[in-house]
């Protein structure tokens, strides 16, 4: 089984996915690709002066031909948005430096590869790389709101005090401004999140249940304005989700996959963030949740912003 993964860009999210996967036991070789190849050589460097505290694996300086040997290819490249600049104005930059980085992946593809996109706008640039790349879409995945997910956790971990493996909760629709927290569905060791917060039944929980979703969607802004950007806990959500590829492990996770027929076919053509299973394969399949009446009415509501921005985007 090939386990072999390539990232391209090698700025703070790509060093930061790069050594997070040289920890990982399911990684065999790691091939990082940027512009600046000092950049890279030295990481590289820096890197495989700790081999003999990992079990036995390699990351090297890659080439775009390292894609032929890899089953992940993970790309992290872009632009990040400047104070003043509109998502449009990110997005317009980021699809021009998509179109010359894909034009060399299609040299390479073949027929195993799974392409994980991180850079954000996340959603558009991964329907950008599925339309570009002219393969199925389930090889094609974007992080989505896995990381959303996982701070939602966090945040109602915090609340509850219980441990967040031990929370289940998903945050979908647009990695952005628009996301949804699906508190209805939310449960804490199996109980529903609502009945869980009645026995408490210390805090008055629409609104509390408003200012954690507001947190978790308002606190990459935190971060980047307190250390300028975000980049430890986005590695790990995309070793998670290499790990689910890798391992076979049918997990469900928020990526952002191709979307069609979802919400009483209300959403169509588009990638969004929905629990989806995912496998060696890329993705098995999505699931349609039983959202509440208000959760499906916003998630509609967030589609609407994207596929705006969609139509937009040349292809």
């Amino acid at each position: 089984m090939n386990r072999n993964v390539t990232i391209i860009g090698d700025g703070l999210v790509g060093s930061s996915t790069a050594f997070t996967l040289f920890l990982s036991d399911l990684v065999n070789t790691i091939y990082l690709i940027d512009l600046n190849k000092e950049k890279v050589e030295g990481d590289v460097l820096d890197m495989m002066h700790g081999v003999s505290f990992v079990n036995n694996k390699t990351i090297k300086v890659g080439e775009y031909q390292d894609i032929l040997d890899s089953k992940i290819l993970i790309i992290t490249a872009g632009a990040n948005q400047k104070e003043g600049e509109t998502r449009i104005d990110l997005l317009n930059k980021n699809i021009k430096i998509f179109d010359s980085i894909l034009n060399e992946v299609k040299k390479y593809l073949h027929d195993e590869l799974i392409v994980l996109v991180v850079t954000n706008p996340v959603d558009l640039l991964s329907y950008f790389t599925y339309k570009k790349l002219n393969i199925s879409s389930n090889r094609v995945i974007g992080s989505g709101t896995v990381l959303d997910s996982s701070r939602l956790k966090y945040l109602l971990s915090l609340d509850t005090k219980v441990d967040a493996k031990n929370i289940h909760a998903y945050v979908v629709g647009e990695h952005g401004d628009s996301e949804v927290s699906v508190f209805s569905l939310a449960s804490i060791g199996g109980i529903k999140l609502f009945d869980f917060c009645k026995k408490c039944n210390r805090c008055a929980r629409n609104e509390k249940y408003q200012k954690i979703h507001n947190e978790g969607k308002n606190s990459a802004y935190e971060i980047i304005n307190k250390k300028g950007a975000t980049f430890y806990a986005i590695a790990l959500s995309c070793k998670r989700i290499v790990e689910a590829i890798l391992s076979d492990s049918n997990s469900i996770l928020t990526i952002s996959s191709y979307i069609n027929n979802y919400i009483d076919n209300n959403i169509n053509d588009i990638y969004m963030s929905f629990p989806a299973v995912i496998n060696y394969q890329g993705v098995r399949e999505v699931l349609n949740l039983n959202y509440s009446i208000k959760e499906k009415e916003t998630i509609i509501a967030s589609f609407s912003k994207l596929n705006e921005l969609k139509n937009k985007i040349k292809i």
